[in-house]
């Protein structure tokens, strides 16, 4: 079945009329995306912020009247907000089948590489974390991600005990274990990332060695590394947790963090460990260091 796409630039004081009225003329799903400007994160409870503008695009059966829809729409918005309506046929695929093929091995520092079922890395010394794209988040694509899994790579993770909190697709706990670790715990509020970081596990043949836990279940301490990539304002709150879930001397990796709010989790963390220049990979950065010994 081919569908029909919709596609308008708008304001963001004219987005919720726009889609109550494609979704009256039978859009079966519209979606608001970012136009490219300053990304929205961490919205305050009960708040649903938009860009100033936005890239609006609707999704129609192939069968729709798209004259009847445009001559309804400019009857509720006003020609001038519809200037930028275009549209195009979307022709249906096997849409999995479409994001592995844009999915390719990946490496990260010396030897790590994140590579799809339909792909192999011959590469020798090559540790090789198995994993498909799916709807839990972690693949290695986004640099928070990057920067982590580069980072553990130029680490000694011989024997160690690794927490990853917020472990989304398991990629931190399942690289840290391929990579030398002894034991990993994962810890996420979802349990679809739960469920996914299992399965990642047992395919890459780590399962016994990774443990899973809810946010809530109580966990025991004495890590030698934590690894968090997740939002700096949930990585700034959990700071006191960090340090309890830390055995002196142990590493911290920290991601999740615009270049704008790496301060404020630096001044956090710098009560309690020793931290090292944050990296960076475009807009987003990673924090490091060792907790001290003694506080």
């Amino acid at each position: 079945m081919a569908y029909l796409q919709v596609f308008l630039e708008l304001d963001a004081s004219d987005a919720q009329a726009a889609e109550d009225v494609l979704v009256e003329g039978g859009a079966l799903a519209v979606t608001l995306r970012d136009p490219g400007g300053e990304p929205v994160l961490e919205p305050g409870p009960g708040e649903s912020p938009l860009w100033p503008t936005l890239h609006l695009c609707a999704l129609f059966p192939d069968s729709m009247d798209t004259a009847a829809l445009r001559r309804r729409a400019a009857a509720a918005l006003g020609e001038a907000v519809l200037a930028s309506w275009h549209q195009e046929v979307l022709e249906d695929q096997v849409w999995e089948r479409v994001w592995m093929d844009d999915f390719t091995p990946m490496p990260f520092g010396d030897r790590l590489w994140i590579c799809p079922s339909t792909h192999s890395v011959d590469t020798p010394g090559a540790v090789v974390v198995h994993l498909d794209p799916g709807l839990a988040f972690g693949t290695g694509t986004h640099p928070t991600t990057a920067l982590c899994l580069r980072w553990l790579d130029g680490q000694d993770l011989t024997g160690q005990r690794i927490l990853d909190l917020g472990c989304g697709s398991g990629v931190l706990a399942i690289a840290a274990l391929l990579l030398g670790a002894e034991q990993a715990i994962g810890i996420d509020n979802d349990p679809q990332a739960l469920t996914a970081s299992r399965d990642n596990a047992v395919r890459n043949k780590v399962g016994e060695r990774l443990s899973l836990l809810d946010a809530e279940a109580p966990c025991d301490g004495g890590f030698d590394i934590v690894v968090a990539n997740i939002l700096s304002s949930i990585l700034i709150r959990l700071q006191p947790r960090v340090a309890a879930m830390l055995r002196p001397g142990g590493r911290l990796a920290l991601s999740g963090i615009l270049d704008s709010q790496v301060e404020d989790v630096v001044e956090v963390y710098a009560t309690e460990f020793d931290l090292d220049p944050p990296q960076q990979d475009g807009d987003w950065m990673l924090v490091t260091g060792r907790r001290r010994a003694g506080v």
